[in-house]
């Protein structure tokens, strides 16, 4: 049967998502520019991991190195956490997941629903720290055997993976007529490959990254010197540490966005553009609209939209937590 009407499996599924224009929240802001948003949170674990994540790791059973029965293991923040216990269901494997304690109850419960073993690690240590969750991954996967580690922070798959998707996909369905390229950086893996095909394709196409304050990308971008990290509330974007899945040299603008602005961007997304986005989506758009403000009309902005609300209801869409954050 040539004309087949359905996905194998799940992960099937994964890409072709939409881009939609922002509407409301470019008039109100007086910008006369077109932003675009490209909805990753429509993949379908919720969030545009689904992509890297199942990448790596057809990949590591092409090469051997995930066998049968065998166990991934990895550190995440959430999403990619539910990418790999999504893919592990579907394909027999077991899947052990460590996650900072800052993350939402919603995301870990996630992971629990596939199926997932889960290791809650503490937030305010170092990367290097025996008691991080990077760490705690690396020792799990030395103590189990017949285990894969995907190592997101190092594995530069992470990167070839948006490369040969992400990027040629947003360049078709714009047919390559637009002139900024906004995401947020966390491992650097969604916007470095990305950018990476853009530029080949345009190199005149700007990129400009949103990144949390207390994240170490910001200033090692303006001068290359690293700052003391500090905690932060919004999930699944900057970081502690320099990740090899970071490429610079494609990076033209790095912006800086506050938890609050982040909040209120996506909370805004929601009620003005009936768009259920997360916090770093929020930090995507905050700057996509702080960006086009300085463009004319006939300019064409992508803004990337990595994971959805739906993660995120007890914290950043609860007025009761905004509130006790200081965030209203």
């Amino acid at each position: 049967m040539t004309d087949r009407f359905y996905a194998d499996d799940i992960t099937r599924t994964i890409g072709n998502t939409p881009l939609v224009k922002i509407r409301k929240m470019t008039r109100d802001r007086g910008i006369e520019a077109t932003v675009l948003a490209k909805l990753e949170f429509l993949n379908p674990t919720g969030s545009v991991k689904d992509r890297m994540a199942v990448y790596i790791l057809q990949k590591a059973i092409d090469r051997g190195d995930l066998k049968p029965g065998g166990t991934i293991i990895e550190a995440t923040s959430g999403n990619t956490g539910a990418a790999v216990a999504m893919f592990a269901a579907v394909n027999g494997y077991k899947a052990i997941l460590t996650i900072p304690d800052k993350m939402s109850n919603e995301k870990v419960d996630t992971l629990k629903a596939f199926g997932a073993q889960v290791h809650i690690c503490p937030t305010a240590v170092p990367a290097e720290s025996p008691e991080s969750y990077y760490e705690t991954a690396k020792r799990l996967h030395r103590e189990t055997s017949n285990s894969y580690l995907i190592g997101q922070y190092f594995n530069l798959d992470n990167i070839e993976a948006h490369y040969r998707s992400t990027g040629p996909e947003i360049w078709r369905q714009t047919s390559g007529k637009f002139d900024v390229l906004v995401g947020g950086i966390g491992t650097g893996g969604t916007v470095s490959g990305t950018a990476k095909y853009i530029k080949e394709q345009d190199p005149k196409i700007q990129i400009v990254a949103a990144d949390p304050i207390g994240s170490v990308y910001y200033q090692y971008h303006k001068d290359k010197t690293l700052i003391e990290p500090h905690t932060y509330l919004v999930e699944g974007i900057g970081e502690d540490m320099l990740c090899p899945t970071i490429d610079f040299s494609v990076i033209d603008t790095v912006y800086q966005v506050t938890d609050k602005e982040c909040f209120a961007a996506g909370r805004d997304l929601a009620r003005k553009e009936g768009i259920l986005a997360g916090g770093s989506s929020g930090a995507a758009i905050h700057v996509a609209l702080q960006h086009a403000k300085t463009l004319s009309k006939d300019k064409v902005v992508v803004v990337i939209l990595p994971d959805s609300g739906s993660k995120y209801i007890s914290k950043m869409y609860s007025d009761d937590w905004m509130r006790e954050k200081g965030m209203m």
